[in-house]
């Protein structure tokens, strides 16, 4: 007999994996209408199934928490049983040998903590609590509830414009996020319980390149004679114009720079976003009546008293445009400059000169990858990417670090500025980091600490921070705005708090964020400005939407967005993205399970036809 055996999976080992895997894929899409005190015991079962039955905590604790959780459930318990809930958790917490004991029993304790009402809701009630306001999961994810399955059905029936419509009901940018939206659709499509979630942007982007052209807008509404102004030309500020104007009300938009889309043309390149893509979408925002007023400083050569005065309300919609600061020496040299600087020149067709200059970029965002892969195509000799974690915590799009590593920029992770080294003549010369060791976790993110190694100096011409934007909001807060580190404050309807008519919505109100998510602040932001003037317009568009098909759903791979060669794409600023072929786009929209039309979250009462 052997004295040793090497490993082999069994047969049995590897069912058990799979059925792993299933369930994972099932958990991670968990409908977000469910009960979370049922959830929360249905987990439970299967921590306790883990437990070795060593401690008794694990053991014996683990037990008597599922039955108190099914007390719960079942109407038989009390107040009484959440203190005893919550002292049980507690004392298996701290008492459990391993993590599958305490691990378990904080599920138990940050689910009291973070869905108390459901639990009160059961007791009082012996009902989880009612939210029939959650959908389909995609839609559910997407900021501006856009009918997904709905267009995605449109697609598979070749029927692009009408996509295009259906989109545009909640979403007035199809063209500029069928690029570049972050797709928080994609991460609970259903379809992943079977293989792998829709690219549901890579199908918004194929609805609009074969929509024929410019698809009308529906019909204004009667005039109301009500004007509203808004501040700012970009996503939130241009998605609240339209709608408004289709409301029947006189829109004027006050934008401070030479062209209209904010960040859009002003911090994301053109080889994302190419302009002619932009200017589609803001052709047909225009094409509703709205009036526009670019290179104009409201705040500065108009007083925000004066043109209130001559608007019925007012959405301020200015962005975050401003950059953040290192803090440390030698910010001032020349040769430093910001991300949101560097973009903004590029937006406005002034591109600076880095032929043969080495770069740095500080940041580990989407900015920081644009402003990387910007001085690529602007002839930077080499170009490396500062960062003070790892590359796994980087906030940008796995796909936009995975494209600049590919277009030769160096990550160079775990390095915090120290300082800034420069010339007699005031040049920068170097960037000095401190390296970085990473330490506790802290808000779901590993905090990275000062290793015990010396500095470490890295030559450079240029160095771009990419570390953060900030909003300029003086001239709203002297105006009576409220405002939290220069994030204007706005109550949960977008309304600013003591200023009848003022509302706010954006970057400038919710700090930087996505493209989607300014969106849903300028939709918001109309319904309730039409709201306060007085009317109740509801957006609706006449599109029917085709019945779901019984098909057999076999397992089917996902069809992903190519790219051009990194030898092809890093020299210019043409777009670097193919879109799919039409044999693509019909296999990728069929494998949409429909779960509109079946399943939890199914749209109850018929589609959101209309808000």
């Amino acid at each position: 007999m052997s004295r040793l055996t090497l490993f082999k999976e069994t047969r049995v080992q590897a069912a058990i994996d799979d059925v792993l895997r299933d369930a994972e894929r099932r958990l991670y899409v968990s409908p977000f209408g469910n009960c979370h005190v049922n959830l929360t015991a249905s987990l439970l079962k299967l921590f306790h199934a883990q437990s070795c039955g060593k401690c008794v905590p694990c053991r014996v604790g683990l037990s008597q928490l599922g039955n108190i959780l099914e007390d719960i459930l079942k109407g038989r318990a009390d107040h009484d049983s959440l203190a005893l809930l919550e002292k049980t958790a507690l004392s298996i917490y701290e008492s459990a040998d391993c993590a599958i004991g305490y691990e378990a029993a904080n599920t138990v304790l940050k689910g009291l903590r973070d869905f108390r009402d459901d639990y009160d809701n059961h007791v009082n009630c012996g009902a989880c609590s009612p939210n029939e306001s959650d959908s389909v999961p995609c839609a559910s994810r997407c900021p501006a509830h856009v009918d997904i399955p709905g267009y995605i059905s449109l697609v598979k029936a070749g029927r692009y414009a009408d996509a295009v419509r259906l989109i545009r009901k909640d979403n007035p940018f199809p063209a500029a996020c069928g690029l570049v939206c972050e797709h928080p659709c994609e991460t609970r499509c259903r379809r992943n319980i079977l293989d792998i979630g829709i690219n549901i942007r890579g199908l918004k982007r194929y609805a609009v390149d074969n929509s024929g052209g410019a698809v009308p807008v529906p019909p204004n509404a009667v005039k109301t004679g009500k004007k509203v102004a808004v501040i700012g030309g970009g996503p939130a500020g241009l998605s609240a114009a339209y709608y408004l104007c289709l409301m029947g009300h006189s829109v004027i938009v006050y934008e401070k720079r030479n062209y209209l889309g904010g960040m859009l043309r002003y911090g994301i390149p053109s080889y994302r976003l190419p302009r002619e893509e932009l200017q589609w979408d803001i052709d047909a925002i225009l094409s509703t009546g709205v009036e526009v007023r670019t290179n104009t400083d409201i705040g500065g050569e108009i007083p925000l008293e004066k043109l209130r005065a001559q608007y019925d309300a007012m959405f301020i919609a200015i962005g975050a445009h401003t950059e953040k600061k290192l803090g440390i020496k030698g910010e001032n040299l020349r040769g430093v400059l910001s991300a949101v600087q560097m973009l903004r020149a590029i937006g406005d067709g002034n591109l600076p000169d880095f032929k043969g200059k080495r770069v740095i970029v500080v940041g580990g965002g989407n900015v920081a990858m644009d402003a990387a892969r910007s001085s690529v195509r602007l002839g930077a000799a080499n170009v490396t990417i500062a960062y003070r974690r790892r590359q796994d915590d980087m906030t940008a799009l796995s796909e936009e670090i995975e494209g600049a590593i590919a277009e030769d920029c160096e990550l160079l992770t775990l390095q915090s500025p120290a300082k800034i080294e420069g010339d007699a003549d005031d040049n920068i010369t170097a960037l000095w980091t401190r390296p970085q060791i990473i330490g506790p976790i802290e808000h779901g993110r590993p905090v990275p600490l000062d290793a015990d190694k010396p500095l470490q100096r890295i030559p450079c011409d240029i160095l771009i921070l990419a570390i953060g934007q900030d909003i300029e909001a003086d001239h709203f807060v002297k105006f009576g705005v409220k405002a939290q580190r220069n994030v204007i404050q706005t109550l949960g309807d977008g309304s600013v708090e003591g200023l009848s008519g003022l509302f706010a919505g954006g970057d400038c109100a919710t700090g930087p964020a996505t493209v989607i998510r300014a969106v849903e602040t300028g939709k918001a932001a109309a319904a309730n400005i039409d709201n306060y003037l007085g009317f109740d317009h509801k957006i609706s568009v006449d599109v029917e939407i085709p019945a779901p098909k019984p098909e057999n759903k076999k397992y089917w791979g996902r069809v992903n967005m190519r790219e051009k060669e990194p030898s092809q794409r890093k020299d210019n600023f043409g777009i670097m993205e193919s879109g799919m072929s039409r044999e693509e786009a019909e296999q990728e929209a069929g494998r949409c399970l429909r779960c509109d039309c079946s399943g939890y979250g199914a749209f109850r009462g018929g589609r959101f036809a209309q808000w």
